[in-house]
C-alpha cells in the first residue's frame, strides 16, 4: 500500500494527506467487516440509555424502554442515511475547487465521497434488517432527496458548518456511549464503530473546507451565512418534531397495552427531547465545534446562534 508523504511544508496539505492515509488504513466492507451474516435481536437495546434518554420515559416498563431504544436506534440509522445524502452532494460540489494543480486535496475529498456513498448503503441495509425484526407500521418521515435540495439551497458555509457538527456528534456518541455499553446489540455497535472509523477523517476535512470557504467571504456574506446556519438548525428541528410524533404513534400502536392520549404526549415529548439532544445540542455544544465556529464569527453572531438554540431547548 502506498502512503502519501505527510512532511510537506503546507500545514493544511499535510492534514489532507493524513486523512488519505487514515482512510486507507481503516477501509472496511459492509458484509465482510460489519454485518458478517448476523441479525438484529429484539432482546437487546440498540441505543444506549444516555443517548436514548430512557430515564425520561418514567411511565414505561423496562421492556418498553428497551423497545423505545430500538425505535430510536432505527431512526438513528435512518437519520444518518438522510444527512449523508446532502453531505456527499456538497463534498462533490466543493471538490471542484481542487480539480487542478496539487491533487492530494482532491483525493481526500473523493475518498470522503466514496465512503459516504458506502455509509448510505450501510444504513439502507440496516433499515431493512431492523424492519425484519420489528412490527409493521414504522415510518421514517423525511425523504432524503427533498431534504438535500433544501439544505443545498443554503450557503456552502452554513452547510459545511452543519456537516462538521454532525460529524463531531457522531464521534462523541460512539466514543462516550455506544462503545462503552455492554448491553447493546453487537451488530448495532459494530455499525457505528466502523462508521466512526471513517467519520473521524471526515470531520477533519469538514473543518478544513469550512475554514477555506470562510476565507472567501465578506463580513456581509458571513453574516448571511450565519442566518442560513440558524435556518438549517430550525429545519432540522422541524424534521425531529415530525419524526418524534411518528415514532410515538408507532410505539403506541405496537406495544401490548393501551396508551391514553396523555401518556402518548409524554412519550412524544420524551422522544423529541432525545432527538433534539442527539441531532442538535450534542453537536452544537461539542467543544471542538464551538471552538471552530467562534473562531470564524463575531460575538454578536455567536449570541444570535445561542439565542436561536435556546428557543429549541
Amino acid at each position: 500500500m502506498t502512503y502519501i508523504n505527510t512532511t510537506d511544508g503546507d500545514a493544511d496539505l499535510v492534514r489532507y494527506a493524513r486523512c488519505i492515509n487514515s482512510s486507507k488504513l481503516v477501509r472496511w466492507d459492509i458484509d465482510e467487516d460489519v454485518i458478517r451474516g448476523r441479525k438484529f435481536d429484539m432482546a437487546q437495546k440498540y441505543l444506549p440509555d444516555g443517548i436514548a434518554k430512557t430515564e425520561t420515559f418514567d411511565t414505561l416498563s423496562t421492556t418498553e424502554k428497551r423497545y423505545i431504544s430500538q425505535i430510536q436506534g432505527r431512526t438513528y440509522a435512518n437519520m444518518f442515511g438522510l444527512v449523508e445524502r446532502f453531505i456527499n452532494a456538497k463534498v462533490l460540489e466543493i471538490s471542484r475547487d481542487h480539480w487542478f494543480g496539487e491533487q492530494t486535496k482532491l483525493e481526500a475529498l473523493v475518498r470522503f465521497s466514496d465512503e459516504e456513498l458506502k455509509h448510505q448503503e450501510l444504513f439502507r441495509r440496516i433499515e431493512r434488517m431492523i424492519g425484519e425484526t420489528m412490527p409493521d407500521g414504522y415510518q421514517f418521515v423525511p425523504q432524503p432527496d427533498p431534504v438535500a435540495e433544501v439544505v443545498l439551497g443554503k450557503s456552502t458555509w452554513s452547510v459545511l458548518g452543519l456537516t462538521l457538527m454532525i460529524e463531531l456528534f457522531t464521534q462523541a456518541h460512539y466514543r462516550e456511549s455506544i462503545a462503552e455499553d455492554g448491553n447493546l446489540s453487537e451488530v448495532f455497535k459494530d455499525v457505528f464503530r466502523f462508521h466512526w472509523l471513517e467519520e473521524s477523517q471526515h470531520a477533519i476535512l469538514d473543518e478544513l473546507e469550512w475554514q477555506r470557504e470562510d476565507a472567501k467571504l465578506t463580513p456581509e456574506e458571513r453574516d448571511a451565512a450565519v442566518v442560513d446556519l440558524i435556518d438549517l438548525a430550525v429545519a432540522v428541528d422541524g424534521i425531529l418534531q415530525a419524526q418524534a410524533t411518528s415514532d410515538a404513534e408507532y410505539f403506541a400502536k405496537t406495544i401490548d397495552r393501551d396508551i391514553g392520549q396523555e401518556e402518548l404526549t409524554v412519550v412524544r415529548e420524551g422522544l423529541l427531547k432525545a432527538y433534539r439532544w442527539q441531532y442538535i445540542f450534542s453537536g452544537a455544544q461539542h467543544p471542538h465545534f464551538v471552538k471552530v465556529l467562534t473562531g470564524l464569527i463575531t460575538e454578536p453572531q455567536t449570541q444570535r446562534i445561542v439565542a436561536a438554540l435556546e428557543t429549541l431547548a
